[in-house]
């Protein structure tokens, strides 16, 4: 299979932002805190700008929605096709030292994710997924391979994936009526990844999540057969939804092959 030249370029944005997350994280992060008390620092400014101006080439006139542009007020019309970026997703974990943050970017169809991209900058590992040309993974900078094999259509029981800075009761209880005892924790966007791979089958998350943290995990997720669904509704969960200010309701992620329950 060969990945699209289009996808191609947009992980190569992820990247190339990617790189900008690690270089400032060797010098002055420059910590301060949003409106709303989240953490925020030089690498999600300095990223999001490397991806806004890689797409504005890339993609001219498509409108995009960008996590430190959307906390700014700068909100464009998206009645069509959009984009959504969120530079630096698991910004905590960034600021602690760990290798869970994620550089996201992903293109919105109708409502849908059609394709995404996901980069780990330090743990070098990169995922890529189109509706049309499928999904695929890299890592240590080798060349994106086709996500084929997923092991999760072969466990006797099912292993959830849960957050590592945010599992909540409601997370815990859904996990305890379901019988899953077997529970993976990671942090940002990696959580889908993880279903997208097969290393876990089900996500469910409560807990508040944006609109930018999850597209490009999902349409990685979807590349694979795997589905994204609104907890009280069992809809597919959709994006644009200005209504809300981007936030999504609460949802439960599962892995291609397995049903939900």
């Amino acid at each position: 299979m060969t990945v699209p030249p289009m996808l191609q370029k947009l992980a190569d944005l992820a990247l190339e932002a990617g790189e900008e997350t690690l270089r400032i994280r060797e010098g002055d992060m420059d910590l301060r805190h949003k409106a709303d008390e989240s953490p925020v620092t030089a690498a999600d400014e300095a990223a999001e700008k490397v991806i806004l101006a890689g797409l504005a080439e890339l993609m001219p006139g498509v409108p995009i929605i960008a996590e430190e542009e959307a906390a700014a007020g700068r909100i464009p019309d998206i009645s069509g096709t959009f984009l959504l970026v969120d530079p630096l997703d698991g910004t905590k974990s960034y600021i602690a030292g760990r290798d869970d943050f994620t550089v996201n970017i992903a293109r919105i169809e109708n409502g849908e994710p059609v394709t995404g991209v996901v980069f780990a900058p330090a743990k070098r590992w990169l995922l890529a997924g189109d509706r049309e040309a499928g999904a695929y993974q890299s890592h240590d900078g080798g060349p994106l391979e086709p996500i084929i094999d997923n092991p999760a259509q072969n466990r006797a029981k099912l292993r959830a994936v849960a957050s590592l800075n945010h599992r909540d009761a409601e997370t815990d209880a859904w996990l305890a009526a379901h019988g899953i005892t077997d529970v993976v924790a990671a942090g940002s966007s990696l959580k889908l990844c993880l279903l997208a791979t097969g290393e876990a089958d089900v996500y469910p998350r409560f807990g508040p999540t944006m609109e930018w943290d999850i597209a490009a995990g999902h349409a990685v997720l979807a590349a694979t057969g795997g589905r994204v669904l609104v907890a009280e509704t069992g809809e597919p969960l959709r994006y644009g939804k200005v209504d809300t200010g981007f936030l999504n309701p609460a949802f439960i992620a599962w892995a291609a092959g397995i049903s939900p329950r």
